[in-house]
């Protein structure tokens, strides 16, 4: 089968792999019908150091089961699901607090034997806990919707509900990435009253305002900062949203939180300390959030997707098929597109 293979910065290559099949009664064969590349993949495509082996790639994807182990329960051949971007179990205790991501018997696509996302097939450990069937066909319209709720959609409502976004609470989001837009999305669906999103690029905060933003901060630094205070009549907003992962974007993040405010915090950190945290301290800011347990949030999202009251796959504005994804990175990397589809 062929799959996506990251060898080192720059260099990603689909590349033909050993079939994916059952190898515990756990576990279930999928076939990938969507997958994407997302923002966090980004990172190691910027700077892993080249070797001889390649890492596997991926972790948001759609497919249809083929087949199934004998201990597998809740879903059977020819079902289409919906894979969170982490395998869970769903009976542990970290799992029971709707904590996925540190599921016991869990871990990650592409580590290890497991198969990663961006490719023909995957075998999905503890797939009782993990899979969740969708009430429709593999072809339906809504899949790129769908598909967000493996992960950037899930991680958008996470920042939000971290944050503590309320009905009628002044709402900031630090980024115009896929996660950052979906997050507008999140405030807006939980009641925010005003929404400003903090980000460049005029096609993704103009998309932003279609989700729900009232106002752009273009700025950046302190002029970033003198502007969203500003718009929020100098007190800055109840919760933030930061979501890009930067020491930058978290150090904004907190300068525009009101007092006794909540930053909301799931960018992919890309340095070891807080800034600001003096500041933090003064304002009684909390810094919230973490990797997104995405799997507790499908049953609250997705019927809000299939009734079309949220649209978060207006997030991916290019498709491609899988021998196109070395060029789907590139152009997510230079910024010219906002997150590509992959149909296999």
């Amino acid at each position: 089968m062929r799959a996506t293979l990251l060898y080192g910065a720059g260099d990603v290559r689909v590349e033909d792999v050993p079939d994916a099949s059952i190898s515990l009664p756990t576990d279930a064969l999928v076939r990938v019908t969507r997958s994407c590349i997302c923002g966090s993949d980004l990172w190691p495509y910027k700077s892993k150091p080249a070797g001889a082996d390649g890492q596997r790639m991926g972790h948001e994807f759609i497919g249809v089961v083929e087949d199934v182990g004998a201990e597998v329960t809740t879903v059977k051949p020819g079902d289409v699901v919906l894979a969170p971007f982490v395998y869970s179990d769903g009976r542990c205790d970290f799992c029971a607090e709707g904590l996925h991501t540190s599921c016991r018997n869990g871990g990650f696509w592409g580590v290890g034997d497991v198969d990663g996302g961006q490719g023909e097939a995957v075998r999905v450990p503890q797939a009782d806990g993990t899979l969740v069937v969708l009430p429709v066909g593999e072809d339906d319209a809504l899949m790129p919707s769908l598909l967000t709720l493996s992960d950037v959609m899930g991680t958008g409502h996470h920042a939000a509900v971290a944050a503590g976004v309320r009905p009628g609470s002044t709402v900031v989001v630090v980024g115009d990435g896929a996660v950052g837009l979906c997050g507008v999305i999140a405030a807006k669906r939980l009641g925010a009253e005003q929404i400003v999103i903090m980000g460049r690029h005029e096609v993704r905060t103009s998309l932003a305002r279609e989700f729900g933003a009232t106002d752009v901060v273009a700025e950046r630094g302190r002029a970033g900062t003198a502007k969203v205070l500003e718009l929020t009549g100098g007190d800055g907003a109840h919760a933030v949203l930061e979501c890009v992962g930067m020491a930058d974007s978290l150090q904004t993040a907190i300068r525009v939180t009101r007092a006794g405010g909540t930053v909301g915090r799931v960018g992919v950190p890309q340095s070891g300390d807080i800034p600001a945290s003096q500041l933090m301290f003064a304002k009684n800011v909390s810094v919230a959030g973490g990797m997104a347990p995405v799997r507790a949030y499908v049953e609250e999202l997705l019927p809000d997707v299939l009734s079309g009251a949220i649209q978060p796959g207006r997030v991916f504005d290019r498709t491609i098929g899988i021998e196109d994804v070395p060029a789907g990175y590139a152009a997510m990397d230079g910024r010219e597109a906002i997150k590509v589809l992959i149909e296999p």
